[in-house]
């Protein structure tokens, strides 16, 4: 398996459209945007955005192309969602088509956290071994400091994932526990503070918080509270739940039959805390649009999301890179498909853009779709 979201992290943090600026301090998000528009972009005017998908696939091995693309967009007036190219399994994708996402993961996680926090139920700046006792939490690193990857935590080696991907390929329909993944951590914990150090053990030990405070497992208290109120329609969280068809073919050897899940079970569960969300590309831009305009959580929340200068709580904080305003959102990678949420509040448009390979520089693509997205936003 190949695993480079931590480099996606790096260039997001360095400017992930190609070129830029380093982000500088970010204000909070705005005032709660109006309700997401349901009119359907006119197909003249959806044509510069499909173009671009076109492109996509028409260089498929093209370190910013991919042999398949589904992208979304959601305003205050429209939406828009379209599709191009094929799965690994040669399957037309569709705008609808469930695929994983990844590290996007992640921004629901954040958003419980401070859900809960809201409500009292814990304190953001408590270390969390006040609710996880792990050997992962014993340097005293706050709540916000792991929503923030200042936790001192780092990521798992590629030695790690090496010996995880090899325990999880024995038996592919197995459930993996949230602790058993984390048992495959070998590097040494630091000192909490700092910069940002991309860390999916960090967000492990988030969703073991979640299920701590609300005494069932994490994915049932995302859906409740962030799926249903978001309005999404089309996200399942591996392998508390099955991804809607249609689905991704995925052609992972270790997994053998497809299983319903993404790339199987074993895989989809030993990730899920911080990478086991699939979902459509509307789902994806959907949720963007409402968590950053202030639409999920209370204003104050919100605004702690996008507070820093490279990361925020669970949110890349990506400054002026696409050209149309200060965006907020995350990346995602794994071995077969390459995400992206941009959302930038104050052109009120969310955007969501989904490859059927990984490891690609989906920051190319998404800048030209923002690019493209400009003259129908005034």
């Amino acid at each position: 398996m190949r695993w480079s979201a931590a480099a996606l992290l790096v260039l997001a943090l360095m400017g992930c459209s190609g070129g830029g600026d380093r982000p500088t301090a970010q204000p909070g998000a705005p005032a709660t945007l109006p309700a997401p528009g349901t009119a359907t972009l006119e197909p003249a005017k959806a044509r510069s955005l499909q173009d671009v998908l076109a492109k996509v696939v028409a260089v498929p091995d093209s370190p910013s192309g991919s042999r398949g693309v589904t992208a979304a967009v959601v305003t205050d007036n429209w939406v828009w969602s379209g599709a191009a190219g094929a799965d690994i399994r040669g399957t037309p994708l569709r705008p609808n088509t469930s695929i994983p996402v990844e590290s996007i993961t992640k921004t629901f996680v954040a958003a419980e956290i401070l859900l809960l926090a809201q409500a009292k139920k814990l304190d953001l700046e408590a270390p969390l071994s006040t609710y996880v006792q792990h050997k992962l939490t014993a340097n005293n690193a706050t709540v916000r400091q792991h929503l923030s990857m200042t936790a001192g935590v780092q990521d798992f080696q590629s030695a790690d994932y090496g010996e995880l991907a090899d325990a999880v390929a024995a038996a592919p329909s197995r459930h993996w526990t949230i602790d058993e993944s984390l048992n495959y951590f070998t590097t040494a914990v630091k000192s909490p503070g700092g910069s940002p150090s991309f860390s999916n053990p960090s967000y492990a030990l988030l969703a073991m918080l979640i299920e701590k405070v609300t005494g069932g497992p994490f994915a049932a208290a995302l859906r409740r509270d962030l799926v249903a109120p978001a309005g999404l329609q089309h996200a399942a969280f591996q392998d508390g739940e099955k991804p809607q068809p249609p689905v991704v073919g995925d052609d992972n050897d270790s997994c053998g039959e497809p299983d319903g899940y993404v790339p199987c079970r074993a895989f989809a569960s030993a990730t899920a805390p911080y990478g086991g969300l699939a979902a459509d590309a509307p789902t994806v831009a959907r949720w963007g649009y409402q968590l950053y305009g202030g639409r999920v959580l209370p204003p104050g929340p919100t605004g702690e999301l996008t507070k820093g200068t490279d990361y925020g709580l669970g949110t890349m904080l990506m400054a002026r890179q696409f050209g149309l305003g200060t965006a907020y959102g995350h990346v995602g990678d794994g071995p077969d498909h390459s995400s992206l949420l941009v959302v930038i509040p104050e052109k009120r448009v969310s955007v969501a853009l989904i490859l059927a390979d990984g490891g690609r520089n989906i920051g190319v693509p998404m800048a030209e779709l923002t690019k493209a997205l400009e003259p129908l936003l005034s």
